[in-house]
């Protein structure tokens, strides 16, 4: 049992759900039809403004074509198994929802395409390794280890701004949410500042909140 808690099983249930939903989708008019994409639950402005709100978290286990979920996959398992290791199960779950949602959110108040994937949510982790080097500035590894991830998000955010089709919002929601859930989270090896926590809070519900108001009147 003890070696059972020790594994990532959560980055496995995660990856074993979108690649389940993956072959259902395929089977049941492709996922890079626009209208399984919407049944399965994507990201449609429309329907969101008309009450959907669950669109803001489906959109996380759906993915559009197979490049897409081979990549968002290797990503999430290796990237996954670090921050569950290091922040604990259900941390991690809190912080690959709230990542998620929160980008979702983004895209939906800066963007009106059909969208999914899990790279909001996976953003969001390296927003969280992000919050461990500011945090735990004088642990060489731990530091070493942000900015390999920092370098990774650069290279990803300049892709996304010269790649069409990419939604940069939704990433850069994700990796907002990410960082400051982490304050909220805290890690299981070490205390975190309160007054960060506190700050954390207020500002992931002020974020929501602008950016779901924007969703809601947006006019494109």
């Amino acid at each position: 049992m003890s070696n059972i808690r020790n594994k990532p099983y959560i980055t496995y249930g995660l990856l074993i759900i979108m690649v389940v939903v993956f072959a259902v989708m395929s089977l049941m008019g492709g996922t890079e039809n626009p209208v399984t994409l919407v049944e399965f639950g994507a990201k449609y402005n429309p329907l969101i403004r008309a009450g959907q709100y669950w669109r803001l978290v489906t959109p996380m286990f759906i993915h559009i074509g197979f490049t897409h979920i081979l990549m968002n996959g290797i990503t999430l398992y290796f990237i996954g198994q670090y921050v569950e290791q290091l922040f604990g199960h259900w941390r991690f779950v809190v912080i690959f929802f709230v990542s998620g949602i929160l980008g979702n959110l983004g895209s939906f108040a800066f963007t009106d395409s059909l969208s999914a994937g899990a790279s909001t949510a996976i953003f969001g982790l390296f927003g969280a390794f992000m919050m461990l080097g500011e945090s735990f500035s004088k642990n060489p590894a731990i530091v070493s280890m942000a900015k390999t991830f920092l370098l990774f998000i650069v290279l990803n955010i300049g892709t996304d701004i010269f790649v069409s089709g990419i939604d940069i919002a939704g990433h850069l929601g994700g990796l907002v949410g990410g960082f400051l859930v982490a304050y909220v989270t805290g890690v299981g090896f070490s205390k975190t500042s309160q007054v960060k926590r506190i700050i954390s809070v207020v500002m992931l519900v002020v974020i929501a909140f602008v950016l779901f108001t924007i969703g809601m009147r947006a006019k494109f």
